[in-house]
């Protein structure tokens, strides 16, 4: 459906230079959304913005400091950014696990806190969190990820019975390993903390779990959020969509 269901909204989406981000961008602005392009890479949110006549907006997550000052005047929200490391809970370095808790867990709560005022004041909104197939199941040597995740799958649903009374909806996506950089940067990481091969990651560790043997595609990922940032979402809150090829079925 490529109907313009989204025109008078804005959308802000992080890590909007790539990945899923940016295929949330270019579908939200195809359904008519004007869309602000949120990432630390500021010449690719600004190339990404100029083909979709939306903004850049260049922002560090990890500045804390800066989100709990902001105020966003944004009708839909969508929090994607995230970052991953592997390795052995007794190995993992406090301070990777503390920076994966701040963008990805830390940094929604603040942005959700800024986007709420317009929200409520206008009487809609959309909270669109990309979580994870990790945000409802585990997986070993991801206790950073694994955490954030399952905290944002809280932090919606707080958000979801906070905003419903003011016509705000909140909810997850939770895709399984997604054709993206992330994933592939994934691939040597998973090959030595497994001892295997970096051919052999896909199937035997990314995909094992999967009744679909593919890769999720960012497109379709973008899909659901441009649905779920529509009006016919509106009694859709508190959830948390699967994407992940029958994985969460086991």
């Amino acid at each position: 459906m490529n109907a313009k269901n989204l025109s008078g909204r804005k959308a802000v989406v992080t890590g909007g230079a790539s990945g899923i981000g940016a295929a949330c961008a270019r579908e939200l602005a195809a359904r008519g959304a004007k869309v602000v392009v949120a990432d630390v890479d500021e010449a690719g949110a600004a190339a990404l913005a100029d083909q979709l006549g939306g903004t850049a907006w260049a922002v560090d997550l990890l500045d804390v400091d800066v989100l709990a000052a902001l105020s966003l005047d944004c009708d839909i929200l969508v929090n994607n950014a995230g970052i991953q490391q592997i390795s052995p809970i007794e190995d993992f370095e406090p301070e990777a696990f503390r920076r994966i808790l701040r963008l990805m867990l830390e940094a929604p709560f603040l942005l959700v806190r800024a986007a709420l005022p317009h929200m409520y004041a206008n009487g809609f909104g959309r909270i669109i969190n990309v979580s994870s197939v990790h945000g409802i199941r585990a997986s070993p040597f991801k206790s950073a990820y694994v955490s954030a995740k399952h905290g944002l799958e809280g932090l919606s649903k707080v958000t979801a019975l906070e905003g419903g009374e003011h016509g705000v909806t909140s909810n997850c996506i939770n895709p399984g390993y997604v054709r993206t950089p992330l994933v592939e940067k994934q691939i040597a990481d998973q090959a030595k903390v497994h001892g295997i091969p970096e051919s052999e990651v896909l199937a035997k560790v990314m995909l094992t779990e999967s009744a679909v043997k593919r890769l999720v595609e960012p497109e379709e990922v973008a899909s659901l959020v441009a649905w779920l940032a529509s009006d016919d979402a509106g009694m859709v809150t508190g959830a948390s969509y699967t994407m992940d090829g029958g994985w969460s079925a086991r």
